[in-house]
């Protein structure tokens, strides 16, 4: 039998948005908040060989965060820059990839130090950080390897069953328990997506060529393909196929995968040689009908999940950390009780639109890019062009995908709340 615990804060799910949302509760109202986590430990993905290839594009808006709350440091020394990003849209077989739209990747007045617009960043390396920061709060209390079974929401406070027979009672109950999550759907909250019939690829990569701190986006007919560099001569690569072309690829020996590898790399950085894992899982996009019940808020994947062309997903939780937080702290603040029903509207009202018209464009830039059409292609092309020859769009794009537009919370300016 389980026991019985209380907490002002459970947070169903330890990935990064759950562990990152506890450490900047903790790092904004300090330890006499009751913070629980409660996770089952690690998720083995659909399809995977070796270490876990995958990286991530932290946005400068997503850096401010990390760095108030000590997270920062620890990457610093893996974290890549991004100093350029490049665009192309041709055929696998294209003998030639000309750079259609292309920009230096700097913001004008960043919120901090740096003004790079994204870094590159081991997700691993991501995750280590974050649980050793945990780990290191003592009001944090991580219950792993555990589960929620179910979710009520009372007068005063929540409680969530756990698989042990176990119950927490809580004043506020964050689901961060990903696309299936078991909170939303005890909940009723609904959500609504669809399927791509597209599988997600990754790997690492080293090669003879430096990348100079370059980021490609080769458009192929089955989807992006995007090279994203990684410290020394490497690169993480992320690319979209179809359902039955992702499964050939996945199933084929490391000899005849990086040659796969190679024809869509076009040479463009030399030799390759595997340098990493590989892994695919499938793609979709979901979005919750509702952002907050009695007791309840969503964040990252339990909120929504996107196709990954852009790389902000990770961003997007991010966000969703952030002012979660803020108005958690605001309530807490000014005595009102923290799973109040106005104070959970206003985060619903922070970032469901932001949430929602990201998914919708990155589904649109998929649809868009992912037709093989010469037609079609010829239409592209002379759109990126002409937004190559448009610096205030590319300031605006620069600005969209380093975080710095729109209503900020206060840690996405690197500023406790």
């Amino acid at each position: 039998m389980g026991l019985d615990i209380k907490a002002d804060v459970a947070i169903s799910g330890g990935g990064f948005a759950g562990l990152t949302l506890a450490l900047a509760l903790n790092r904004t109202l300090g330890p006499e908040l009751g913070v629980v986590i409660v996770d089952r430990g690690s998720a083995p993905v659909p399809s995977s060989t070796g270490p876990d290839p995958r990286a991530v594009a932290i946005s400068a808006t997503s850096r401010n965060l990390l760095e108030a709350l000590g997270i920062w440091p620890a990457l610093a020394d893996v974290a890549e820059p991004v100093r350029r990003i490049e665009i192309t849209d041709s055929g696998l077989d294209a003998g030639l990839r000309p750079v259609l739209l292309s920009w230096d990747n700097h913001i004008e007045n960043p919120g901090s130090e740096s003004a790079t617009a994204a870094h590159i960043v081991p997700l691993p390396a991501l995750t280590a950080a974050l649980e050793s920061a945990v780990a290191a709060q003592t009001s944090i209390r991580l219950l792993r390897p555990a589960h929620a079974t179910g979710f009520e929401a009372r007068a005063f406070d929540a409680q969530i069953a756990l698989g042990d027979g176990g119950v927490i009672a809580t004043r506020l109950a964050v689901a961060a328990d990903g696309q299936r999550s078991v909170l939303r759907e005890a909940a009723g909250i609904k959500s609504v997506g669809w399927p791509y019939a597209q599988v997600g690829i990754a790997t690492t990569v080293a090669h003879t060529h430096d990348h100079g701190g370059i980021a490609v986006q080769h458009f192929l007919p089955a989807g992006p393909f995007a090279i994203l560099p990684l410290r020394g001569k490497r690169s993480c690569v992320t690319w979209t196929e179809s359902e039955a072309e992702g499964r050939r690829i996945m199933a084929l020996d490391d000899e005849a995968f990086l040659a796969e590898l190679d024809l869509r790399f076009g040479g463009k950085l030399g030799a390759l040689q595997l340098a990493g894992g590989r892994q695919s899982w499938p793609l979709s996009l979901h979005l919750a009908r509702a952002y907050i019940a009695p007791r309840l808020a969503l964040i990252g994947d339990a909120a929504h999940g996107v196709h990954p062309i852009a790389g902000q997903g990770m961003n997007l939780a991010f966000r969703d950390v952030a002012a979660l937080t803020e108005v958690i702290a605001d309530a807490a603040r000014t005595g009102l009780d923290i799973g109040d029903a106005t104070m959970l509207e206003r985060y619903e009202r922070w970032r469901r639109f932001d949430s929602m018209t990201a998914a919708a464009g990155f589904d649109a830039l998929n649809r868009l890019f992912s037709r093989d059409s010469r037609l079609l292609r010829s239409a592209r092309e002379v759109g990126l062009q002409v937004v190559d020859r448009l610096p205030a769009l590319k300031r605006a794009l620069i600005g969209e995908a380093a975080g710095t537009s729109g209503d900020l919370p206060k840690l996405l300016r690197g500023e406790i709340p």
